[in-house]
């Protein structure tokens, strides 16, 4: 297994690559070491300014890693719905960030109050489902929502959900990240 470094650009780099030829752009190649033939969920960041570019990824793992990275790039460039396709110009002035999650747990708690105090700040990545609803946030979303009420009201208004919103029907799965980004 590399070291976090040689990991951080093979990743960064395989989740760059996928970008570029998504938008015609030469493209380096990188090596597919048989870690990434196994079956992953990865998220891919872009950002731009220090802000929120295009995130997609995956909840579970349902294809080979690296294939995971490649079209979760390709997607939070071009098929993010909150923001435009990324354009050629971009790139270069786009960090990106790959997360490997570990599989999703559900977490057991009795009421709201419970499962607040049952959150692990910038640990935990949070999926919520309730009903058709359903949201997660990466554990870096902890940056900017450090409070764990603030932190699920977020997270039920990005579900569609009113911010105070509660019921039994409420299931929460936690999962933790693997972060890479590129080095400036």
């Amino acid at each position: 297994m590399p070291d976090n470094d040689d990991k951080a650009r093979l990743l960064t780099g395989l989740a760059r690559a996928a970008i570029a030829r998504g938008l015609g752009l030469p493209a380096s190649s990188y090596p597919q070491p048989d870690w990434l033939e196994t079956p992953g969920a990865a998220f891919v960041t872009l950002i731009q300014d220090g802000r929120l570019r295009g995130c997609i990824g995956s909840l579970e793992a349902h294809r080979p890693l690296g294939r995971d990275i490649e079209a979760n790039a390709q997607a939070a460039a071009f098929q993010d719905p909150r923001f435009s396709p990324l354009a050629a110009e971009e790139l270069e002035h786009t960090q990106v960030e790959v997360s490997i999650l570990s599989k999703a747990e559900p977490m057991e708690f009795r009421d709201e109050a419970d499962a607040l105090t049952r959150l692990r700040p910038g640990i935990d990545g949070v999926i919520l489902q309730a009903g058709r609803h359903r949201a997660t946030f990466l554990p870096q979303v902890w940056d900017q929502l450090h409070e764990p009420r603030q932190f699920m009201a977020h997270l039920k208004m990005k579900a569609g959900l009113p911010a105070d919103y509660w019921s039994d029907e409420v299931r929460l799965f936690r999962y933790t990240v693997d972060k890479y980004k590129e080095t400036s």
